[in-house]
């Protein structure tokens, strides 16, 4: 089989991203929805609208988000949205909260490890393809955060969420936080979540990891450490798997004294069982060819 292909610039632009993307040579048809992360209130680190909007620019995107399961300012529709204006997201883009009311879209996982559905929310449905653009960064509870985890938690509605931290045996965001799943278990079930997605927009995806602010900490913590490590670059691929793969990689083979303290949290919290569990699933490769670009 040939070898999923990543690109990778060290510089870091805006402009740099839609290079990226436009090296992929995939055209995004119909209604494009761009995922995102808003960031939680308080947080440091997250990437600025302004920074994502020559991209989403470009493939005329409407950004996507959906609630969270736990306290802070994204656990109610209300909150999301206020946050999402203050933070400027609507200022520059047309953003759906995908999960603003129900009923959740549930997509089944007939070949999950874990689980067996997923819900998400259930705009999902208006779209026809989607452009996954995640800041790669750490992550407290699954090591680590890049396009496997916006596929997984980020798609995921607030009942979603709650459904895949207890591997299935909760959508009740107010009993989760006692049902939390095993770690290999939480992590499997991300990976099963995450194939229900790429699988139901049937190769009309794209993905672009930003390697920046590099924290130990998610953008979901309102109080999150500062970055630990200098920044590394941005990657693309039509390949989930091989994205974080080669993030992960990267991260490794860096001489960078702060690059022990963010292995460190992704060994811990065993995050490459993500990985390993969608490659499994047969939603991409962990065998790639890194494509260096100026």
């Amino acid at each position: 089989m040939e070898k999923a292909k990543v690109y990778f610039t060290r510089n870091i632009t805006p402009e740099n991203v839609v290079r990226l993307y436009s090296l992929l040579d995939k055209q995004l048809p119909g209604k494009v929805a761009v995922k995102v992360h808003s960031g939680e209130k308080g947080n440091q680190n997250f990437l600025r609208p302004e920074f994502m909007k020559p991209m989403i620019d470009a493939v005329k995107g409407t950004v996507v988000e959906c609630n969270t399961a736990y306290g802070g300012e994204r656990n109610t529709s209300e909150k999301h949205r206020k946050l999402i204006a203050y933070h400027g997201w609507s200022h520059y883009f047309d953003v759906d909260l995908m999960d603003a009311e129900g009923p959740d879209l549930e997509l089944a996982i007939p070949e999950g490890r874990k689980i067996h559905k997923n819900l998400v929310g259930k705009n999902l449905a208006a779209y026809d393809s989607m452009l996954v653009l995640s800041h790669f960064k750490g992550h407290p509870m699954g090591g680590f955060g890049g396009a496997l985890k916006q596929l997984s938690i980020g798609c995921a509605s607030t009942a979603g969420k709650a459904y895949i931290h207890s591997a299935g045996k909760t959508t009740d965001q107010y009993i989760l936080w006692d049902n939390v799943a095993a770690q290999d278990d939480f992590l499997a079930s991300m990976a099963d979540s995450a194939s229900s997605v790429v699988k139901y927009f049937r190769g009309n995806m794209a993905f672009v990891n930003i390697m920046c602010n590099m924290s130990v900490d998610c953008d979901c913590c309102a109080v999150a450490e500062d970055p630990c490590m200098k920044d590394i670059g941005i990657l693309s691929s039509l390949d989930p798997v091989a994205l974080d793969q080669a993030c992960v990689d990267l991260v490794k083979q860096s001489d960078d004294p702060g690059r022990d303290h963010l292995l460190e949290r992704i060994n811990t919290r065993h995050g490459t069982h993500t990985i390993d569990c969608a490659a499994a699933l047969g939603i991409g490769s962990q065998d790639y060819e890194l494509i260096c670009v100026d």
